[in-house]
């Protein structure tokens, strides 16, 4: 197997999985750039590049074992949940603005409020929790609110 098509995974200290591509032109084995880069300590595998899930949202969600990656649904839902908090900061800060100048007005905060609570309470949605895939993770994203999904 060519460099370009291998990658080389190991578990770092905080259960990370790392993948890295190996680059070398000075003629090293895989196997010698592998000993170069692990850490002392650390078993790693050499694998295709084929056999790495292709997730760009979740793949820091992803456990390695025995040349096996499995989604880790607990991990695939805390990204989830910072992808919808990154996107209602922009809209809460938008919404106090109308806040504000619904109380210079004397207008009414009624809807405002109701769409702030909203968005707070998007990280919190029960369909995040119950997703039990990928897929069903991604079909969460209540664009009503947060507006167009990252996924898509």
């Amino acid at each position: 197997m060519a460099h370009s098509d291998s990658r080389i995974i190991y578990t770092d200290n905080d259960n990370n999985v790392c993948i890295i591509t190996p680059i070398d032109n000075s003629g090293k084995t895989i196997e010698q750039i592998k000993e170069q880069i692990v850490p002392s300590g650390k078993s790693a595998d050499i694998i295709s590049k084929d056999k790495i899930p292709n997730s760009p949202y979740f793949l820091d969600a992803y456990d390695y074992a025995s040349e096996t990656f499995t989604l880790n649904m607990s991990k695939a839902r805390e990204i989830h949940k910072i992808n919808i908090r990154n996107a209602r900061t922009p809209k809460l800060a938008e919404l106090d603005i109308e806040f504000q100048k619904a109380l210079e007005t004397s207008a009414s905060t009624t809807d405002i409020v109701a769409k702030k609570q909203a968005l707070r309470d998007a990280p919190a949605d029960s369909s995040i929790t119950s997703a039990t895939s990928e897929a069903e993770l991604k079909s969460q994203w209540n664009t009503s609110i947060l507006g167009d999904s990252p996924y898509s």
